[in-house]
């Protein structure tokens, strides 16, 4: 059986790990797409971790992968849902000698026996994690829309059964490899609406943890640059029970993350504030989530806004900040 390792510890200076006396080992299946390739990258920065490769020719072989994932701590799973079940099946067989699983696919984003991967979602969700043998990587989407949802949501400011649209732009690279080649040969419009259909795969995940009991509507889009998102819900005010103002949708959200590392709820922008306009690339290559609340006293009307890169906070950068929480390590 062909295996690679690749090292990126001292591991004469290694720290413990959560398995052992020895740094924490991660495989990473489906390393060659864009979410792998971004994991890859970022666990590359760091000291504590080894990363375990298996050759390209045994990557489809069950048996070369199993005795691979007998040797790691977490296995990362970049595959499509199909393939992604198959492995995840291919673990459970193993039974208590099978690795943690962190699965960036939808296929177990709403599964009641995994743990939803939003360290943020609420003040026990990162215990959860860490204390979970299998968690779901969140989509790009629903992190930005539950960030700003939940909170309001239970604080009893929006109702369960508001009927919220959220609409939502990114970056070309969250389209996976036929997207990305359209719009960099030009054959691609340079805007366009998609999910018309009511069918987004994110739209399961985005009701369930922002603790909606109506389907929400949601209208994504695709613009003609490589990664950033723009998350935006607008809201009635004077519709909604008690009537909140602007700031106290903010003071929600920042009661929510006070203290958070990746995510900040920032000042309130109202008729006051400079500005008005929001650009989806600021946080690029980063971990972090931004959530802003635009606001009118004047018409009592309010557009709440995440910023984040959906390749970080919204897939690459929450993957490895899930890996860590589940092996016990320090957040980077």
């Amino acid at each position: 059986m062909s295996l690679s390792e690749t090292s990126l510890v001292d591991t004469k200076d290694a720290p413990k790990s959560a398995a052992a006396s020895r740094p924490a080992t991660v495989f990473v299946d489906g390393g060659s797409g864009t979410t792998g390739l971004g994991i890859n990258e970022r666990l590359k920065l760091q000291n504590d971790v080894v990363v375990k490769t298996i050759a390209d020719d045994k990557r489809k072989d069950p048996a070369a992968k199993k005795a691979l994932m007998e040797e790691v701590d977490l296995v990362i799973l970049c595959l499509p849902d199909d393939a992604a079940k198959e492995t995840v099946a291919l673990i459970d067989s193993m039974g208590d000698a099978g690795p943690k699983v962190l699965d960036a696919s939808t296929a177990y984003r709403v599964a009641p026996d995994w743990a939803y991967g939003f360290p943020e979602l609420a003040p026990d969700q990162a215990g959860k994690i860490k204390a979970a043998k299998k968690v779901s990587n969140p989509g790009c989407y629903p992190t930005g829309g539950i960030a700003l949802l939940r909170p309001i949501v239970d604080a009893g400011l929006l109702p369960p059964d508001y009927p919220i649209s959220v609409n939502a732009v990114s970056g070309y690279s969250g389209g996976g490899k036929s997207m990305i080649a359209s719009f960099e040969d030009g054959s691609a419009p340079s805007f366009e609406l998609y999910g018309l259909g009511f069918e987004h795969k994110h739209l399961p995940e985005l009701q369930l943890y922002s603790n909606l009991t109506r389907r929400p509507i949601f209208i994504p889009s695709v613009g003609n640059y490589r990664q950033g998102m723009l998350v935006s819900i607008p809201l009635q005010l004077d519709a909604l029970p008690g009537k909140p103002s602007g700031a106290d949708l903010q003071a929600t959200l920042a009661k929510r993350y006070a203290g958070s590392r990746h995510v900040s709820a920032m000042p309130l922008q109202n008729e006051a504030s400079k500005g008005g306009r929001l650009e989806p690339e600021a946080l690029n290559e980063t971990n972090m989530l931004e959530l802003y609340v635009f606001a009118s006293d004047k018409y009592h009307q309010a557009v709440l806004v995440a910023r984040l890169d959906n390749l970080g906070k919204g897939a690459s950068g929450a993957a490895v900040q899930n890996m860590r929480l589940m092996l016990g390590m320090a957040d980077v």
